[in-house]
């Protein structure tokens, strides 16, 4: 009964700052401020010395592991269906590409630098990949905020989206790789849409049920439900065929942030060992996962912009560069996947949980003003 008052309360703190945010906080942002200060707190003020209950009991029911898995199969299939709406161009692969490139080998520097031999190579492949991606959802969100102009944040959109392909789909065949015997299957349900369309079946939801109650299916199975996503997402591409949600967006979004969101990111805080943070993590490391990730994303997708339009302003390139280091829902679902797999720890984990939420701030700290004057200037020339 008292694990579930705490998971409760939880979730109540985060409904809490969502409706105290309202239209001026982006939920991943209020989400990400829960995770790193208020469930900690709550653990160690309240939990442990009023509750009696560790974090490792916190964790210990079978209908949590249940849930978790369900939220994250969920979040993980509509992050996945972004890869359909992908319309590659020369600028959208110009500024991809250098974006994702210098992070990757920021990351993989940072791996053999600071955690030499920790997880294999696996693990660095991961955490390389993992500085690289750009959290689509909160930059589209960012962007309607500001009232950027439409020919501009598709081009972001776009470059974002084919960055995020690239980071799931080299992820998916690196893992599959190493337990090869687990792509089988994914591969052949990802044929599916194939087989829906010889049987003559256009409406929406066969091809979108299916698709999250297999994603389902292999997340409990610990078969490869990333590569099958990415397939499935690239089969509907391929046929044209449109994927709509199952559920209307609202209570999709109400889904998602008032339970599937909450529940990740608290999952995933409660491995850390916070009693012996200090002695696990340096702050040089600290410092790291927090500068390096953000200055190499950031550099990377300068050099893409001024690839793609080198006749563009100076403040523009580094403002949209700000706006490519969004983090965010994306890297969240990412970082619990790597933490899920233990190729990071869980000091590792919750050190780029704060990076996430100092880059998904950045943009509004530094960024916002000179954005909205941007925005102006440019729908003005447009």
């Amino acid at each position: 009964m008292s694990v579930a008052l705490f998971w409760l309360l939880a979730l109540v703190l985060y409904a809490m700052v969502s409706v105290i945010g309202g239209r001026r906080l982006i939920p991943i942002v209020g989400q990400l401020l829960v995770a790193a200060l208020a469930i900690p707190a709550l653990l160690l003020l309240w939990a442990e010395p009023h509750l009696h209950l560790s974090a490792a009991e916190l964790l210990a029911p079978g209908w949590l592991d249940l849930a978790y898995g369900l939220c994250f199969a969920l979040l993980l299939g509509y992050i996945l269906s972004d890869v359909i709406d992908l319309d590659l161009s020369p600028a959208c692969v110009k500024i991809a590409l250098p974006s994702f490139l210098v992070p990757m080998l920021a990351g993989l520097a940072y791996s053999l630098w600071l955690l030499p031999g920790e997880r294999g190579w696996l693990s660095a492949i991961g955490i390389g990949l993992l500085f690289s991606i750009t959290a689509i959802p909160v930059l589209f969100l960012f962007l309607q905020s500001i009232g950027y102009p439409a020919a501009d944040s598709k081009r972001l959109l776009h470059a974002a989206i084919l960055m995020d392909f690239m980071c799931w789909s080299l992820f998916g065949l690196a893992h599959g790789s190493s337990q090869p015997t687990t792509l089988l299957w994914p591969l052949l349900a990802a044929l599916l849409p194939l087989l829906l369309r010889s049987l003559r079946l256009n409406h929406p939801a066969f091809y979108s049920l299916p698709f999250f109650a297999l994603m389902l299916a292999f997340e409990q199975l610990e078969l490869n439900a990333l590569v099958f996503g990415i397939g499935y997402m690239l089969c509907l591409g391929y046929l044209r065929q449109p994927f709509v949600l199952p559920l209307a967006e609202r209570h999709w979004k109400l889904a998602m942030n008032g339970l599937a969101v909450p529940l990740i990111l608290t999952y995933g805080v409660l491995r850390v060992d916070f009693h012996g943070l200090d002695q696990h993590l340096s702050w040089l490391v600290i410092g790291t996962l927090l500068a390096l990730p953000v200055i190499s994303k950031v550099l990377g997708s300068w050099l893409g912009l001024h690839w793609a339009d080198p006749a563009a302003a100076a403040r523009i390139k580094w403002l949209e560069s700000l706006l490519l280091n969004i983090r965010g829902l994306t890297e969240i679902v990412f970082l619990n996947l790597l933490l899920q797999l233990q190729l990071i720890d869980s000091t590792v984990y919750f050190g780029l949980l704060l990076m996430s939420l100092f880059s998904t701030l950045l943009p509004a700290l530094l960024g916002r003003h000179v954005a909205n004057h941007e925005a102006k200037a440019r729908y003005e020339i447009s």
